[in-house]
Formats: C-alpha cells, structure tokens, sequence
C-alpha cells in the first residue's frame, strides 16, 4: 500500500512564478500533498526572490537566476533536515516569491488635521499630502513581520499600514521641526528630504526600501486659510490693531448695501448735506496727502469710503473708481 501511494504521489520539478497583474509582493508556490524532485529546477524572474522555509524557519533565499536543487544549493535547507551531502530523495519545504519591482505613484495624507503649536500663529491644525515609492528589499523581513504564511499578500493590504506609520512620523516631524508653517509651505522640497529621512528607517523595519517621497501640499483647513490670507494680504501678522481696521474699512460696502447697514455702524450720511458739499469733501479726503506722520485715523478712513460709496449709488464714481480710491486709503492706515 505504502508503494502504491508512493507512486501516486506527484512530485514537483519546476517551481517558477509568473506574475499575474500588479500588486502583489508576495505569492506562495502551491504544494498540497506534493513535494519537491530533488535536482529540480527554480527559475526566478528578475525582480524576484525566492525563499524557502522550513516549519516557519527561514532557510535559503534566491536571487534572479536559475537554479539545480540540490544540497549543494539548498545549504541552510540541508542543514536544517540533517540531510547527508548524497541525499537524493523528495523533500517538502513551503517556497514563497517575492517581488522586489519598485511600487510607483502611492499615495499618502492627513485623514485629519494635524494639531501643532506653531511659534508664529499659536496653536493651528495642518493638513498635508503627496505620493511615494518603494521596493521590497528583505524577504526575511517582510515574511516574518508583514506577509507571513499567506498564500497571496498584496501591495493593496500594506498600503494602509505604511500609509498611518508616515503620518505618524508626519506627527513628530511637525512637533520637532520648530519650523513655522508658513516656511514649510514654501520649502515643500526641504521638508520632503526632512520626511523622507524619518520614514525611511520605519519602511526598512518591514524589509522594504523608501525610494522617494514627495510633499505636495502642505495646508491649513479652510476656515484658517481664509484668516491666513487677508493677513497676507495686508502685511499685518501680529499687528492686531492694524488688522482690525482693515476689517472695518472692508465692511464698509456690504454694510451700506442694507438698509440701516451704515446708520447702525455709526458712520450715516448726516441729514441736510448738501450733494456738492458731500463730492467736494469726499474728493478732497480721498485725495489730499496724508498727514506728516504718514498715517491717517481708521474714523477719517471709514467716513471718506462711506461718502465714496454714496457718490457710487449715484452714478457718479464708477465702481473701479471706488476700488483705487478704497486701495489709496487703506494703504494711509499703514
């Protein structure tokens, strides 16, 4: 009986991987109840790599190339089953491939904002995102603490795993850098270099290596970059005074839109003007040089681009004519 099964059982003389689509970086050679010729032949494709493993111990690893099994070339293998340097007969071992292709255009980001103390604007919340690449390096590694004793493990089910431990790293970089945001937003290339220095150790943990990393967006969430951008806008970061002018003049228009808008500011046309009195006056004070201490009041501001307005509603300033007129004004404030 023991002869017969024995002559019913197949053996496997051919142990190559073809790879079938993109994505997987690690495929298990199916065995079942098979086991391997002795003298058989394994074929790795280039960016391969063949690994042979003996009741979950590492054995011997191969490089693109083609191969004779024998004891000769299965050292660790031999040692490992106690085999005499004539052993000739079937043996069983798992053989796992690995691709080592590099994995191109993956993407990486904040699923959230990311909290930070920022020496210029206080406590913000950042976002940021971009794209890198990678190649398995350490089958070794990558079996015994990624893939383990599966028959397939795909470059989709790792993606999230590197993906979290980047942000991560992400975390910290930002804690550590002590650089303001506003210079990492126009530094994206430095701080890429920054990023990838900290993730690189983390992916070769897992038997891979970083290839590149890129940052191509560094942001903070919309409602900040609004309040970011009118301070920009004025050149008035960390002048609180300055700034709360600005906001007030720029008011202005929406308010004299709706009725009582204006009156309720307190900044109304006074009853009785008389309409040359209001053009002189506006024209003057929209014109006139500004004082010796090169500044005029926010009250002067705010009452000339309100008489301006008025002469808007009546047709006789144009609407562009305002906008220069408001622009002239504001820079006095400054």
């Amino acid at each position: 009986m023991a002869l017969m099964d024995f002559i019913k059982k197949q053996f496997i003389d051919i142990l190559q991987w073809t790879e079938d689509g993109d994505g997987t970086l690690a495929w298990r050679f199916p065995m079942a109840e098979m086991e391997i010729q002795n003298g058989a032949s394994l074929t790795v494709r280039d960016s391969q790599v063949a690994m042979f493993v003996n009741e979950g111990t590492v054995a011997d690893v191969f490089a693109p190339g083609m191969y004779k099994l024998t004891t000769q070339t299965l050292p660790v293998l031999t040692y490992l089953k106690n085999w005499d340097k004539l052993f000739e007969s079937p043996f069983k071992s798992d053989v796992y491939f690995f691709s080592t292709r590099t994995q191109l255009d993956q993407k990486w980001g904040t699923p959230n904002p990311i909290t930070i103390r920022d020496k210029e604007f206080g406590i913000v919340r950042l976002r940021a995102f971009g794209i890198y690449s990678y190649h398995l390096t350490d089958p070794k590694a990558f079996y015994q603490k990624i893939s383990g004793t599966r028959d397939v493990y795909t470059r989709e089910e790792l993606e999230g795993q590197l993906r979290n431990t980047m942000v991560a790293g992400l975390t910290d970089l930002f804690g550590e850098s002590g650089v303001p945001f506003i210079d990492m937003a126009a530094n994206q290339d430095e701080f890429g270099k920054a990023m990838f220095a900290k993730a690189a150790p983390m992916f070769a943990e897992y038997g891979l290596a970083l290839d590149s990393l890129v940052v191509q967006n560094v942001s903070l969430p919309e409602e900040l970059q609004k309040v970011l951008d009118q301070r920009i806008g004025m050149n008035m970061i960390g002048d609180l005074q300055r700034y709360t002018q600005y906001q007030v003049a720029n008011s202005i228009p929406d308010a004299a839109k709706n009725e009582g808008g204006l009156a309720a500011m307190g900044v109304g046309l006074g009853a009785g003007v008389g309409f040359g009195q209001v053009v002189g006056q506006a024209m003057a004070a929209a014109t006139q040089p500004a004082p010796a201490g090169g500044t005029v009041s926010a009250d002067e501001v705010v009452a000339t681009l309100e008489k301006l307005h008025g002469l808007v509603e009546k047709g006789i300033l144009s609407q562009a004519e305002f906008d220069a007129k408001k622009a002239e004004l504001l820079k006095k404030l400054t």
